[in-house]
């Protein structure tokens, strides 16, 4: 298979000044790294830090140096330090705001953030932020059950930027003690030779099968998508080989495109990373992060499952061969490249499981490990100068990514706290509870709507913590267990990635594949009919989302909705009459609701 050093890499891109961008980046990695070896460290100390590092690489980095980018910087910075210097006094506080200095420290960060997360994502989450705030501080001038009693703006702006109530909530902490951490492990990984590990083991495993190169991009996509936890980002890495692959083997364009966006989204929900979602799920929920990572399992194979009958239909359709035997790893190129990736994972599981480890101090021996493996490749050659261009992307695309996710987690911070503070969150709970008229399924449809039109445009995990904020307590007042309702709302919160209007890994696979992008859309959703299907099974079969407890009855409920998943595949995208393609549909959907 083709390498994938061809893909433009953060160094390409960091210009003239690329010695102090890998220097800050070194500064971020040693930072979150330190934090996880030395201890506890006070939170107004820790994450107002956390957001220093990220200012840089927001405003001078993403989009290129400008003057307005350094002032933005050099202010966000001073603001930032500011409460970190002075942690201790603005504790003794208790989130009261006191004195013209800290009213202009308070504005400064709020109007920081929003600019950030602007810059690194686009509009969408700072205005709804910014409507958060809006009526945070209006509020109590709008009429009915909506309104609220009005908060003095030296309460409500202390707890947003002196307290645990806002920018430096839970989530930032999250943001700060594990994300980072993970980000960065992933970056390690990504700099050597894992990514070809991947490509090979997937090659090795599904090439020679029918429709072997949109098999090899399933898996492929899977186990990258498993260290990335970006769809985009997967789609960019992986889809630059295979792509290529499918084109040259005959693959309609829009199905290429299709295969590779499906199953790059499906890298957000496949253990053991699942993007910054399953971190913050730990910390919404209290249940440890093993165990959503063992319920997460089953439901994240019934989706690449879905996918790959899905391939094998329309590989019928189109007699789409396997991949060339020429054009597939041989088994010592496979062993040794997969151990690029195995190595790192094989210490972080049995870190987390066989020593008891946290995931962030687990990880940070992972990424000890891969850092070691940047100094070789799959010949087991030694070039330091190859090390050391490694070890620069490594920084640079760990410092960029730790602050593209702190940019999208402090503004989503800011919407959380005032949800908390103005009881808004409870009141959408209320109507969500009464246009369902008490009834789960209703809710589960309202919530799957909200879930869908917020992630247009807001990354996963925003949208999925906005989401469950609201609706998560509905739905558990409803008869959810509390990871069922979560995993629900995350699932859903991946919809955007393949639903139109707005379907970001398709936008980009139809672009690497100069295919239109609707009828990409269209063969992504009937190849991802899973994303769909899934979470209702999950609340249709609650065993499926049990593994750790009742492991028989899983492994029955995942065998019971596959078949059903199968079928409703297989009906959607094969040929044949359509009397029996309806049949397999209507009989898949009763298998995957009907609860055992």
């Amino acid at each position: 298979m083709t390498s994938l050093d061809g893909v433009v890499t953060p160094l390409d891109r960091a210009g003239p000044g690329r010695a102090i961008w890998i220097a800050l980046g070194a500064l971020t990695i040693g930072f979150h790294l330190w934090l996880v070896i030395s201890g506890l460290t006070p939170a107004l100390i820790a994450r107002p830090i956390h957001m220093a590092l990220a200012l840089p690489w927001i405003f001078l980095f993403v989009r290129g140096f400008s003057r307005t980018g350094l002032v933005l910087t050099i202010v966000g910075v001073a603001a930032c330090l500011y409460i970190a210097i002075n942690n201790q006094a603005l504790g003794d506080q208790y989130g009261m705001l006191y004195g013209r200095e800290q009213y202009v420290v308070a504005f400064v960060l709020l109007g920081i953030v929003l600019e950030m997360a602007r810059r690194a994502i686009g509009w969408p989450l700072p205005l709804v932020a910014l409507i958060a705030l809006l009526y945070a501080f209006f509020g109590q001038y709008i009429p009915g059950e909506f309104g609220h009693a009005g908060l003095p703006p030296m309460s409500l702006l202390g707890t947003l930027v002196i307290a645990e109530g806002g920018l430096w909530g839970e989530l930032t902490g999250i943001s700060v003690g594990v994300v980072a951490v993970f980000v960065i492990f992933g970056a390690v990984l990504n700099a050597g030779e894992a990514g070809q590990g991947f490509m090979n083991l997937a090659s090795s495993a599904a090439g020679r099968l029918r429709g072997g190169a949109a098999k090899v991009s399933v898996l492929s996509s899977a186990l990258f998508g498993s260290i990335s936890g970006s769809a985009s980002a997967n789609v960019a890495s992986t889809g630059a080989v295979t792509l290529p692959a499918m084109r040259r083997l005959g693959y309609p364009r829009p199905l290429a495109g299709a295969v590779e966006a499906v199953a790059s989204s499906g890298g957000q929900i496949m253990p053991p990373l699942m993007g910054a979602g399953a971190f913050v799920m730990v910390e919404l929920t209290g249940i440890p992060y093993s165990t959503i990572m063992v319920a997460a399992l089953p439901p994240a194979l019934l989706y690449f499952f879905t996918v790959w009958i899905g391939i094998d239909a329309f590989a019928t359709r189109y007699r789409l061969a396997g991949l060339p035997a020429e054009e597939r790893p041989g088994p010592r190129d496979v062993i040794v490249t997969s151990c690029f990736f195995l190595v790192p994972f094989t210490i972080l599981l049995v870190g987390m499981f066989g020593y008891g480890l946290t995931p962030q101090y687990a990880a940070t021996f992972a990424i000890f490990a891969g850092f070691l493996l940047l100094f070789t490749d799959g010949r087991l050659t030694l070039d330091l100068g190859r090390t050391a261009r490694r070890l620069a992307n490594a920084a640079l695309t760990a410092g960029e990514q730790v602050a593209v996710i702190a940019s999208v987690i402090l503004c989503a911070s800011i919407v959380v706290g005032v949800l908390g503070m103005t009881g808004l969150g409870v009141k959408v709970t209320s109507l969500i509870l009464s246009g369902s008229s008490g009834l789960v399924w209703p809710a589960l449809l309202l919530t799957a709507l909200a879930c869908l039109i917020l992630g247009m445009e807001v990354p996963t995990t925003a949208a999925y913590v906005i989401c469950v904020s609201v609706a998560g307590p509905a739905l558990i007042e409803l008869g959810l267990e509390p990871l069922q309702a979560h995993l629900f709302v995350f699932w859903y919160a991946l919809l955007s990635t393949i639903t139109p209007p707005v379907c970001g890994a398709v936008f980009i696979a139809a672009g690497m594949v100069e295919a239109p992008w609707l009828r990409v859309a269209g063969a992504a959703m009937a190849l991802g009919v899973g994303l769909y299907l899934v979470p209702l099974a999950m609340v249709a079969n609650p065993a499926l989302i049990s593994l750790g407890e009742t492991p028989v009855f899983t492994i029955l409920a995942v065998v019971k909705v596959a078949l059903g998943l199968a079928a409703i595949s297989w009906g959607t995208i094969a040929k044949g009459r359509a009397l029996l393609r309806a049949a397999l549909v209507v009989g898949g959907l009763a298998i995957i609701l009907w609860s055992i």
